[in-house]
């Protein structure tokens, strides 16, 4: 059974861990063990991660999505965060604010340090940012097959009114300035992704879904995580023209996010934060859109033309209980799950 997964942030990171549950380890670096749960599976997953969030800081290319799943999934993940490396120290944030260096809203972990050096060290001798991740995984043995959306520039930027007057003139400022610094609280008119003209998709991206059985949209941020990916030129047609069904899980309960600040962004793009809104938004194969089904929470509904759904449990409190909805999602559009 080959699962492509297209994730972004904590929330498809623990997605990632449920699916590997069931599913089993897939070996990556190819060759590698399978990661921490045993040998290989005759099951492959591979994840197309968002690199939208992705920023340059204090030096360091810093991919913020791709290395929460590397963590999560190879046991390294500070897991009362739900980001950032177990056991952090934060002697190198202190000593860059005793610098005043900007910018001093964006804090670096020691250890969390260590992979962004060795990451632009690799990029500056010319590698690409997709065999940098692999590179990084000979460490982290995910088990899962971690694939960047790109390897060219892609990062989602916010305009906004930075004073605060919505008066004011717009200016354009990184997502990660707009999440960390201002909380996403000021003026907000919409997002873009920087170099989307020139991105194309990392090497097997477009393979992954094609030769899927199931491709599955984890409950992350629909606009700058799901989005973010999808705006990737040729991403969404390869949804749309692939075989396999294309079912999402929602990023909602009861008209709440998850965690996040998905209501943030949804409400930007004038999208209502309920499950239906946002199955809408990404819409029906059968017209325009990209799923095939749709699961929702119980007591949540969700009626769109095209798409079957279905509501089931969705807090994901371990990993066996977000294996059961993999099952679900398969057995919505008839895909036979092989578990390992």
């Amino acid at each position: 059974m080959k699962t492509t997964v297209l994730v972004g942030g904590v929330g498809g990171a623990r997605f990632l861990d449920g699916v590997r549950h069931l599913l089993g380890p897939t070996p990556f670096p190819a060759g590698a063990d399978g990661g921490a749960d045993g040998g290989g599976s005759t099951n492959t997953v591979t994840a197309v991660v968002n690199v939208g969030d992705d920023a340059w800081m204090h030096g360091v290319r810093i991919c913020p999505d791709l290395d929460t799943c590397m963590y999560t999934l190879g046991g390294g993940i500070d897991t009362e965060r739900g980001w950032g490396r177990l056991d952090e120290t934060w002697n190198a944030k202190e000593e860059l604010a005793a610098y005043g260096a900007d910018p001093d809203w964006f804090g670096l972990g020691d250890r969390d340090l260590a992979t962004h050096l060795i990451r632009t060290q690799m990029l500056d001798a010319g590698y690409r940012l997709s065999d940098i991740t692999e590179a990084l995984c000979k460490r982290w043995q995910p088990g899962v097959r971690l694939l960047p959306a790109t390897d060219d520039r892609h990062e989602t930027h916010v305009v906004v009114n930075r004073s605060g007057d919505p008066d004011d003139d717009k200016v354009a400022i990184h997502f990660q300035e707009w999440w960390v610094r201002y909380r996403a609280k000021i003026p907000t008119h919409g997002f873009a992704q920087v170099g989307s003209d020139d991105a194309t998709p990392a090497p097997g991206v477009l393979e992954a879904i094609a030769d899927a059985d199931i491709v599955l949209l984890a409950p992350s941020n629909p606009v700058v995580s799901i989005g973010a990916i999808i705006s990737v030129p040729g991403i969404r047609a390869a949804l749309r023209t692939t075989s396999a069904p294309v079912v999402g899980i929602s990023p909602v309960i009861g008209g709440a996010p998850l965690r996040g600040m998905a209501d943030e962004c949804l409400s930007v793009i004038g999208v209502e934060t309920t499950a239906e809104a946002i199955g809408a938004h990404y819409g029906a194969r059968s017209g325009t859109g990209i799923l095939d089904g749709w699961l929702v929470a119980p007591g949540d509904t969700a009626d769109i033309p095209g798409v079957a759904t279905r509501a089931v449990p969705l807090l994901m409190s371990e990993p066996s209980v977000t294996a059961q909805m993999v099952r679900d999602a398969c057995d919505l559009v008839g895909v036979p799950v092989t578990p390992a």
